[in-house]
């Protein structure tokens, strides 16, 4: 993930110059970091999602409201 997010920086930086010029270092650090530290926590985040449900953490998730008859679930 960290090859991809280095990638995607290198590619956002390049664009940014292409458009902008040289304007300000402290744009390109920002919009560095800010693209970097994004892209992974996007694959930290996705990581967790997969981990929660492959050890089936999800299906232990009781939804149903107490009082309400399963085949009235819709409120039909």
């Amino acid at each position: 993930m960290a090859c991809i997010a280095a990638l995607a920086v290198a590619v956002s930086l390049a664009i940014l110059f292409a458009l902008n010029g040289m304007v300000s270092i402290h744009l390109y650090i920002a919009a560095a970091l800010g693209i970097g530290l994004s892209v992974l926590m996007a694959g930290a985040l996705m990581g967790l999602v997969f981990l929660s449900s492959g050890t089936d953490h999800d299906a232990a998730v009781d939804n149903r409201l107490p009082g309400i008859d399963e085949d009235q679930g819709n409120g039909g």
